[in-house]
């Protein structure tokens, strides 16, 4: 079992960032981010990986894969907070994914995942459709010890350390071949999260996604981003502060929908600042705060993080941004995504991006 220290050394970090590294007895990775050294012991029993067997096949009429995981039919579902798999590993309590007694941030390798570095062949022998290996790699990223909290509520030190997190993510998938990193969060029952200790996760692709194609291929047909954000500020933008601007997109797909993005062009997290990183960690909890005061309510909503992929200068003009997506148009209203948003991907948005902009710059 590997054990090991070291201090994270992002040109833009500022203070320490320091990063424990164990590798669980079944072989799957454990990070430990904190501002300070961690060293408590290690618990002596630990949660075993499940089945990774994964497949991906493409569908010839919408040009997009599908992974297949069906390990992931028996995954971990609304467990008691006596049975948090997530919390700290007490000792004389229950076995959990985080070995040790206490942590800041904490991201291991996700027990049940859609996308591993060993997902067995790509064996499907289907007429007229094509199937690949589902490699890649699927995380779990702990935002505090305690059981309950969001993004709004963690302190402006644990969301900075968070964002150091994720840099040194898309730094080290990157480096070691991932082709896109998607780090996202989902929130709420309505989007069907299963686990409700606050965290999000990480995906790693060993291909680039469809949408993250096209929009890789708008910005290199010459879209501006950063010339049309600064257009917009007048009447979408929600607030603005330390070169971060939290805005209503002009073109949202969901009600209510907010992206946070730095103001000059940055490709990925590890590009930005130090005024930056710490505008952005204040923007995203205040993002989710205002939406939680909006409805009334905890919201429930998608959050992913769009870096460029890793391509090195193919994708130089790619514009950093954070995207929410709630799923509320109204405090007791779900917007459910049916017939028509699926089978055509043309969304019905029941609240314009301007008033969406307004109602959230006042609150």
């Amino acid at each position: 079992m590997m054990d090991e220290q070291r201090v994270l050394q992002h040109a833009n970090a500022g203070a320490s960032v320091h990063r424990r590294h164990l590798v669980k007895p079944d072989g799957r990775d454990v990070f430990i981010y904190g501002n300070a050294p961690h060293t408590l012991e290690v618990a002596k029993q630990m949660l075993e990986g499940g089945p990774k067997r994964a497949e991906l096949r493409w569908h010839p009429l919408r040009q997009e894969w599908s992974v297949y995981a069906s390990g992931r039919q028996n995954r971990t579902f609304k467990p008691s907070l006596a049975d948090d798999p997530l919390a700290p590993s007490a000792p004389g309590g229950p076995v959990t994914e985080i070995p040790f007694a206490d942590f800041e941030v904490a991201i291991f390798e996700n027990r049940f995942p859609s996308f591993s570095a060993d997902p067995g062949p790509a064996d499907t022998q289907i007429s007229g459709v094509k199937s690949a290996r589902a490699t890649g790699r699927c995380e779990v990223i702990v935002y505090t010890p305690q059981s309950t909290g969001s993004m709004a509520t963690l302190s402006a030190v644990a969301r900075r350390l968070l964002v150091h997190a994720w840099i040194d993510r898309y730094e080290d998938l990157f480096s070691s071949g991932a082709h896109y990193v998607l780090p996202f969060e989902n929130r709420g029952e309505e989007v069907g999260v299963t686990l409700f200790h606050p965290h999000g996760q990480l995906y790693a692709f060993s291909q680039v996604p469809a949408v993250q194609m096209r929009a890789a291929q708008a910005f290199e047909e010459g879209y501006d981003f950063a010339r049309h954000l600064a257009a917009w500020r007048g009447d979408y933008e929600i607030f603005e502060q330390g070169g971060v601007s939290a805005f209503a997109p002009p073109f949202a797909r969901f009600p209510y929908e907010v992206w946070v993005a730095p103001l000059q062009k940055r490709k990925h997290l590890c590009e930005f600042t130090s005024d930056e990183i710490e505008a952005f960690a204040q923007a995203i909890g205040e993002v989710t705060a205002r939406y939680d005061r909006f409805f009334g309510r905890d919201c429930p909503y998608m959050f992913s993080l769009h870096a460029a992929p890793n391509n090195g200068s193919a994708h130089a003009d790619w514009h950093f941004t954070a995207q929410f997506y709630p799923i509320l148009r109204s405090a007791d209203k779900v917007k459910y995504l049916a017939s028509v948003e699926q089978a055509t991907g043309l969304f019905t948005v029941d609240v314009a991006p301007e008033e969406t902009a307004r109602v959230l710059r006042e609150i």
